[in-house]
């Protein structure tokens, strides 16, 4: 052996055969299952594992992708706002973080909105996206929903926002919660507008959303499993002091007992709300409603029909008054 064997041939080969690395992604772990599952069978299956049915965290563009017509759809632009207005800084500046979540999703912000088309006909979609600081809600945040509502109010569309967060923006302290009541308020003006609002909650939706635009849509439809709730269970379970029920917080539970209108597959969503869109502005009627009745994979269970709830405010339902026996007398 000689310095040719040992250094040129070697070299020589990994210039003519290189080393074919393999991506890290290339295979995802099911939490639920502990399954590793290929990174393109779960793209092609818009992120729900497909023996367990976990559905898992999709991205925006994905999600717009596969819920609107053709995949098509517009960015609508979000008014800017003033960034780190309390100097907040913990482990590390809250700019750092924004520059950081920014370079990691592509977005400016937690929040997106866009335009398309659903079943041909005109919709507003928002998306609250996870991977952006937990999808918490801040200034930029709020005025991302404000937007989409606005935009949905202004264009005579539905407005779908899928939720994911996990509250408030704490960097941002009371003008996070500022939030809460200026939503609350843009969802009041599309309601007087007679234009639908849906919300479709997902995993996890928890924090102070739930404590406003989240859960005053006029349908609320969940994906199986999702997380959803105001304060952690172990939290609740110390405050009263009970052991409170396994799933408690999980999507089935909360249809149970009447918190969400329905529980729908990922992959039912487009045409269960596409559906309920055409039935709630008048529209003609241009498919059938499968999307809830089709069956769903396993472990994960969808509901087998919508039930929306009554408001209180409908001016629709007419009560009799109460009557008074006979043998009432005033003294």
């Amino acid at each position: 052996m000689n310095w040719i064997d040992n250094f040129v041939r070697p070299k020589i080969r990994s210039i003519l055969n290189p080393k074919r690395e393999t991506p890290e992604n290339l295979w995802v772990k099911d939490p639920e299952s502990g399954e590793m599952v290929f990174y393109r069978d779960l793209e092609a299956n818009q992120w729900v594992v497909p023996n367990s049915g976990h559905h898992m965290k999709i991205k925006p563009a994905d999600r717009l992708a596969t819920f609107l017509d053709d995949g098509k759809y517009d960015l609508v632009p979000v008014p800017s706002v003033p960034v780190d207005p309390l100097k907040f800084r913990d482990q590390k500046r809250y700019t750092d973080r924004l520059r950081e979540s920014r370079a990691k999703t592509g977005y400016e912000d937690s929040v997106i909105v866009a335009t398309g088309k659903l079943h041909d006909r005109p919709i507003t979609v928002g998306i609250q996206d996870f991977e952006f600081m937990g999808g918490s809600l801040g200034m930029a945040a709020g005025q991302g929903i404000i937007t989409g509502l606005e935009t949905a109010l202004r264009n005579k569309t539905p407005f779908v926002l899928f939720v994911s967060s996990g509250g408030a923006r704490m960097q941002e302290g009371v003008l996070s919660l500022m939030q809460m009541p200026r939503t609350t308020v843009a969802v009041l003006r599309l309601r007087e507008a007679g234009l639908p609002f849906f919300v479709v909650l997902t995993n996890p939706t928890t924090g102070g959303v739930t404590a406003s635009y989240a859960m005053i849509g006029d349908v609320h439809l969940a994906e199986p499993g999702a997380l959803i709730g105001f304060a952690g269970q172990r939290v609740i379970e110390q405050t009263i002091r009970e052991k409170l029920p396994k799933g408690f917080q999980r999507s089935e539970y909360l249809y149970q007992h009447g918190m969400v209108d329905m529980v729908v597959h990922r992959h039912n969503l487009r045409s269960t709300i596409g559906s309920l869109a055409g039935i709630l502005t008048n529209a003609p009627a241009n498919d059938t409603f499968t999307g809830a009745a089709q069956k769903p994979l396993p472990h994960r269970q969808a509901c087998a029909k919508p039930r929306l709830r009554r408001r209180a405010t409908m001016t629709s339902i007419r009560r009799p008054p109460p009557r008074m026996p006979s043998s009432f007398t005033l003294d």
